[in-house]
């Protein structure tokens, strides 16, 4: 298989970096994100090693792809959104949901993780368990005295 050249690369980049970066911009609308775009498009560039016929082909190969891995993307953040734990809070306007959200960042942190995973991003027992390396017995007893917590510094 012939492999594209890093000459390949900086030309592709020349050539047609900023075009990508403003069309991936566009759709995503996160620096960060169209990088790791501009990345995935130019890995794939280099493992599919296409052969295009004018400039015009390859301009709407790049395109085609930059577009596609960020319709990857928009569908990843859909069907995996998630709430930042340092922005939890602004999603609450009544006081005594913002006093619960004090409360649960006051817990220790081996608590306020399966809280956290568990009501906020959904994660199942099964899954978190997984995520911090416990066993399920572990995550549920963790939960359960988290709510404990929780229950006896709201009612006092």
């Amino acid at each position: 298989m012939n492999r594209k050249s890093k000459s390949d690369i900086s030309r592709i980049l020349q050539t047609h970096g900023n075009m990508l970066y403003r069309t991936a911009y566009l759709l995503l609308g996160n620096p960060h994100d169209v990088q790791d775009i501009l990345q995935d498009v130019l890995l794939r560039y280099m493992e599919k090693s296409p052969a295009f016929a004018s400039g015009d082909h390859e301009k709407a190969w790049l395109l085609r792809v930059t577009s596609n891995c960020c319709k990857d993307c928009l569908r990843f953040r859909r069907r995996y959104s998630c709430i930042e734990p340092e922005h939890i809070p602004e999603y609450f306007s009544a006081p005594e949901d913002k006093a619960l959200i004090q409360e649960l960042y006051a817990l220790p942190a081996k608590w306020k993780s399966v809280l956290l995973l568990h009501y906020f991003e959904g994660y199942s027992v099964k899954e978190i368990a997984k995520i911090l390396n416990l066993s399920e017995n572990a995550v549920k007893k963790r939960l359960q005295r988290a709510r404990e917590a929780l229950r006896l510094e709201l009612t006092s």
